[in-house]
């Protein structure tokens, strides 16, 4: 079984997405975003990485090619691993999902398991395919295992595996080119690093 899992964010997708809700929107890294998962690989150098799993969209598949560049590994694509489908509030803004879909709102708000984003996914579909990928991640002989995903993903990995409720995912924030580091225990995990991005190891010139 795997005993520790590093959960890398893929990093900035470009000005024109900033403050806006991009799941299944298939884009790609900016170039700020190339620079940030270039930094957190450095930091990664020190991790005997055995095995990467990584979503299918293109800005994850990205961030595992760079980090995963001179080592002798490969990715797995994993569609559990896909950020949640917002569905018509995919490229909106908070403030114009709100204007537009309030009662929507605060449904997701109150994390109704049987939400669905208009045209997109259900929330209870989303915590599904996260508990499946968390166990075939948990499962992998590989001692250290690289996971390339979203932000919404980590949050819900985070809280599966410290034995948390899926609605308390609003407590953390995942930063993009950050690496969050759980260790396992009988299938239990212990937050043990949270949003390491590696802008220390940079700055200090290492």
């Amino acid at each position: 079984m795997a005993r520790k899992l590093l959960l890398l964010r893929h990093g900035d997708v470009g000005d024109e997405y900033h403050d806006r809700y991009i799941g299944s929107t298939n884009v790609s890294m900016s170039a700020r975003g190339h620079q940030q998962v270039r930094t957190i690989s450095a930091w990664l150098r020190s991790q005997s990485i055995g095995c990467c799993y990584c979503s299918p969209l293109n800005r994850c598949r990205e961030t595992a090619a760079i980090v995963l560049d001179h080592r002798r590994v490969d990715y797995k694509v994993d569609p559990d691993l896909r950020e949640i489908d917002f569905g018509k509030w995919e490229g909106l803004a908070f403030a114009e999902i709100a204007q537009k879909f309030p009662d929507e709102v605060k449904r997701w708000f109150d994390f109704d398991i049987d939400f669905s984003f208009p045209d997109g996914e259900r929330i209870g579909d989303c915590v599904g395919r996260v508990v499946r990928i968390a166990d075939r991640l948990a499962e992998d002989p590989t001692d250290t295992v690289l996971v390339c995903t979203h932000g919404g993903i980590i949050r819900l990995l985070i809280c599966y595996f410290l034995g948390l409720e899926p609605w308390q995912y609003i407590l953390f924030r995942v930063e993009r080119a950050s690496v969050t580091t759980i260790e396992l225990f009988d299938g239990a995990g212990l937050l043990c690093g949270l949003n390491e991005t590696g802008k220390d190891v940079e700055e200090a010139g290492g």
